[in-house]
């Protein structure tokens, strides 16, 4: 035993004084606990304490006695604590150069450890209400019914579904990547009969392609992806609300890849229902998604049947807390406690969007694109989307080369450069690299840094540069 606890004193004095200290208490502690159980040594504390609770506890119902206060010490006593949460917590700086999520800001970190505050207080329902109108502001949207869901991109995704969907709805989803799939699954499994339109992966959909399938299967609801991030493809939005309007038909679009790196306009491109989420281009910790419902899909909501199939996720409950419909001064009703520390960085991930101007953080994204585009075909690379005008600025999708293994490339650079560029996902999976430009990532000096790096791995081994 002593040697024991030399060793654990030689590791944790010297550096670590508090750890040290609490090794030691835990190290006498256990001792203890040790002869306690097996030799019935009491402190006169201990003993007052076995006395009274043998007095006060009466025997269990089948006639076995009660564990004794020394054998519930032993249980205890059993379950050390996790050696490697008594030393300091250790993340390596990283940047982030994949599908997300991106590095954030200095000033979101910081707003990330701003003292908690209760979750119905008025400074933060304050903070809720910024939150509020930075998303209306990035969606375009005048929609009352705009909030933050607790919860990433997918717990968006699922809360537009499960609000929308009941039993027995036709719902046609546009499956050109790993996101269309993923919510015919979601729509699935809420009961809907799920109809899907397909492209290859690398292409995207055009007008009349949306029209025939919604004339064919008419549904109630259109799901299609903005930005799909599985294979590098921006999907044009204009007039498919026209499409959808015309034949009755909700418009659920997704972008999380795409909101505040491409052009959005939700009121004005005819959307019913988007999301998003915070650690893309809005370069927030992952936590609390951006979602905004229109007119004509609250007033599917108003008509369901039956109840909607998550509480956390119902929008008529949600809209309390967030104070939609409510007038000033009326009280916010409870739902859940909200992710304050993700709020509080979400809000200023908007800031600085507002700050930055909408239109000049799309530009920003689209020049820096295009320079990376640019450098990789100069290394003899081609790009996954053939189309130009397809290619999403956030995430660009680049082929492996024959006899490349695009693992090896994506670890060299890590191991090297500290820099983080993914592989395939979906069907792109082991055939390509996944590069993102986003937020407060999307620089030129990013572009340039990514396109060294890269560059040194192929050479490294052995594909030919140009």
């Amino acid at each position: 035993m002593s040697l024991l606890r030399h060793k654990i004193t030689h590791v944790y004095t010297a550096s670590h004084p508090r750890q040290a200290y609490l090794h030691n208490h835990l190290f006498y502690y256990r001792i203890m606990l040790f002869l306690t159980h097996w030799r019935r040594v009491f402190t006169p504390t201990s003993s007052l304490a076995l006395r009274l609770y043998h007095v006060t506890s009466p025997a269990s119902s089948v006639g076995q006695s009660v564990p004794k206060m020394a054998d519930k010490e032993s249980l205890v006593g059993s379950f050390s604590p996790p050696v490697e949460l008594l030393t300091p917590l250790r993340v390596p700086q990283k940047t982030l150069l994949g599908p997300g999520p991106s590095n954030a800001s200095p000033r979101v970190l910081a707003a990330s450890a701003l003292p908690l505050l209760g979750h119905l207080h008025p400074e933060f329902l304050q903070i809720m209400d910024d939150v509020k109108a930075g998303i209306q502001y990035a969606f375009q949207t005048k929609n009352a019914l705009t909030l933050a869901v607790s919860g990433t991109g997918h717990a968006a995704m699922e809360a537009a579904v499960v609000n929308m969907v009941e039993p027995g709805d036709v719902v046609l989803v546009a499956v050109h990547g790993l996101w269309g799939e993923r919510c015919a699954d979601m729509c699935s499994r809420n009961g809907a009969e799920v109809r899907t339109i397909n492209k290859p992966i690398g292409q995207n959909f055009t007008l009349e392609d949306i029209q025939k399938g919604i004339e064919y299967h008419k549904p109630c609801m259109f799901f299609i992806c903005h930005g799909e991030s599985s294979a590098g493809v921006l999907q044009p939005l204009d007039g498919i609300g026209d499409i959808c309007r015309k034949h009755d038909c909700l418009l659920l679009v997704d972008s999380v890849a795409s909101l505040g790196g491409t052009p959005l306009y939700m009121d004005h491109q005819g959307i019913d229902i988007v999301y998003s989420g915070a650690q893309k281009v809005l370069s927030a910790p992952p936590g609390a998604s951006p979602i905004s419902f229109s007119a004509r899909a609250r007033g599917k909501l108003a008509r369901r049947k039956q109840k909607v199939p998550s509480f956390y996720f119902d929008m008529n409950l949600l809209s309390d807390y967030w104070g939609v419909g409510l007038q000033k001064g009326q009280p916010r009703k409870y739902h859940h406690t909200g992710p304050i520390s993700s709020v509080y960085a979400l809000r200023e991930g908007l800031a600085k969007l507002a700050e930055e101007g909408l239109e000049n953080c799309i530009s920003r994204h689209q020049e820096n694109a295009l320079l990376l585009h640019q450098g990789l075909e100069a290394m003899g690379l081609e790009l996954w989307v053939k189309d130009k005008a397809a290619r999403l600025p956030t995430v660009t999708v680049v082929r492996v080369p024959e006899g490349v293994n695009w693992k090896d490339v994506a670890s060299y650079i890590m191991n090297k450069y500290s820099i983080e560029i993914s592989g395939g996902l979906g069907a792109s999976a082991g055939k390509a690299w996944r590069i993102g430009l986003m937020g407060h990532n999307c620089t030129r000096d990013n572009v340039e840094l990514v396109l060294r790096a890269l560059k040194d791995a192929l050479q490294h081994f052995g594909f030919p540069q140009p």
